[in-house]
């Protein structure tokens, strides 16, 4: 009986160690991102830990690639792209952020 106890308390302590594990090395990419959104002025802010070169890539709802450019800059022109709900994909060096970004 205490045998089985063990092997439970194991488990779940195992568990919870893997858990923490994967919210902290998503909880990494929250350095890597975007502001405002909603848009409404046309421009938009990328905010990262560090000055490498960014690639942005900007999905419609259906799949379409609307976007795909490379900065260093940290103000992007969205201005061409008409209002509605993409999804937009920040890479920089090994970080990679994907996030909903609304366009008025």
């Amino acid at each position: 009986m205490t045998k089985k106890y063990f092997y439970i308390t194991l488990f779940v302590l195992l568990f919870s160690l893997v858990g923490f594990a994967q919210e902290s090395k998503s909880q990494s990419n929250d350095a890597l991102g975007f502001y405002p959104n909603p848009v409404s002025n046309g421009k938009i802010y990328i905010t990262s830990k560090t000055a490498l070169e960014k690639e942005i890539l900007i999905f419609d709802v259906l799949g379409k690639k609307v976007l795909q450019t490379t900065t260093s800059s940290k103000e992007l022109n969205i201005s061409t792209i008409p209002p509605g709900v993409y999804i937009i994909k920040i890479s920089e060096g090994d970080s990679t952020a994907t996030r909903k970004l609304i366009v008025r």
